[in-house]
């Protein structure tokens, strides 16, 4: 089967088609590369995965989600090569997203002011964020191509820039968020202009030495936000600038729209309890507001990544609920390079492997999205159905073909 046959990417040979799509772990507490994220990542090196990617890696203080988020840099060089050797033990390959939050970028946490296109009041950054200067936009710049170079000699394999879920670089794309009047503003060749700046500045910094993709939105999923045709022409004027070697398929909001790229149930009720308790009444309104319930369906993204497949040459890769083995074949079967999941392999680690075994067929995750509160637990991101039936809890039977309600990339 095509799912389990080594593939090129860039430079790098994965030995076999499938990745874990980047999905922030909760094991950087202040900032640091702990043991339990190069233990998280070894398991999922171990259980067969092509390239296990780390998330969210920010290329500057400012950058961050929040505080407990990583910097890359000199004070976690060692921690990144730590990481990197060990999923290299386990015969994957390591690839890191590489971002600046932006308007999702909470400053009261990070104690420092970010970054947007344009003047805007964020809930997530808690107060006003600022336009960005062009000597912003410059020195953003040089800080993605910083740690850029920093991973690779840490000896990561592939570099994944952040051009999704209305994150800095998103956001300027985004014709909601970017009400810019000079060269970064109006038109979509002068919207992608920071990005695509960015994807080359990365390009140059680490030349031939690793594989440079791009996560990037087909859509926003807000109203007058990002629609498929300027996110196509986009991409069309990134192809042609010829610094990456795949496009990573996303969409929605972190800022506007999180369910957009979650689908499924809304666990409000675990996001709430997450939160300290004079917050919660307005976290619970600001929560009903960006996330809508959509109805989880296998492979969500499919029918708008068959648009930028037909549009493009360069390598797709396919991400958003694939659950079944069936489904990875399919994609691979349409063209695409290789396939990303995220929640599934939460809840098991070792599915690939299983399918390369022929013991499963598809994944055992219900989808009920309750994985996604456990970001802010001290134990870090973890699949609840998983830890319940580590402690002989009842829960849905694994192993399934039932689709489910929910999922999560």
């Amino acid at each position: 089967m095509k799912v389990f046959e080594p593939a090129a990417l860039g430079p790098r040979t994965l030995r076999n088609r499938t990745i874990k799509a980047a999905t922030f772990e909760g094991r950087t507490r202040r900032g640091a590369v702990s043991d339990e994220l190069i233990a998280f990542h070894r398991e999922q090196a171990a259980g067969g995965v092509g390239m296990s990617t780390v998330a969210y890696c920010a290329v500057a203080p400012d950058g961050r989600v929040f505080r407990d988020c990583l910097v890359v840099g000199e004070q976690t060089r060692a921690g990144l090569e730590r990481l990197a050797q060990a999923v290299h033990d386990e015969g994957a390959l390591v690839s890191a997203q590489l971002g600046h939050a932006g308007l999702v970028a909470d400053s009261m946490s990070n104690k420092q002011k970010s970054l947007a296109p344009s003047r805007r009041i964020s809930a997530p950054g808690k107060g006003l964020v600022p336009a960005a200067t062009k000597a912003d936009i410059a020195r953003v710049t040089r800080d993605f191509a910083s740690a850029a170079r920093v991973l690779v000699d840490s000896g990561f394999d592939c570099l994944e820039v952040h051009l999704g879920h209305n994150y800095l670089l998103s956001s300027f794309l985004s014709p909601n968020l970017n009400k810019r009047k000079d060269e970064y503003g109006g038109s979509i060749a002068n919207r992608s202009a920071f990005p695509r700046d960015v994807l080359k500045a990365v390009r140059d910094a680490v030349g031939d030495e690793a594989a440079v993709i791009a996560k990037l939105n087909m859509v926003d999923g807000v109203a007058k936000g990002l629609a498929i045709e300027d996110s196509l022409e986009a991409a069309r004027l990134i192809e042609a600038d010829g610094a990456l070697d795949a496009i990573e398929l996303t969409g929605g909001s972190s800022l506007l729209n999180g369910m957009y790229f979650f689908r499924g149930d809304v666990p409000l009720d675990d996001f709430v309890k997450t939160q300290p308790g004079w917050m919660a009444p307005f976290v619970r309104v600001f929560l009903r507001r960006i996330m809508p319930t959509y109805p989880f369906e296998e492979a969500f993204f499919l029918p708008l990544a068959r648009q930028f497949r037909d549009a493009l040459d360069l390598p797709l890769i396919l991400l958003g609920g694939i659950n079944r083995l069936e489904t990875a074949e399919q994609a691979l079967d349409e063209g695409f390079a290789f396939v990303a999941m995220g929640r599934a392999l939460l809840r098991e680690p070792n599915l690939i492997a299983q399918w390369e075994a022929g013991t499963k067929t598809a994944g055992a995750c219900i989808h009920c999205n309750r994985c996604a509160p456990t970001i802010y637990s001290r134990g870090g991101t973890s699949c609840v159905e998983r830890s319940s039936a580590a402690l002989g809890v009842g829960t849905a039977q694994p192993g399934s073909d039932a689709n489910g309600t929910g999922a999560i990339q």
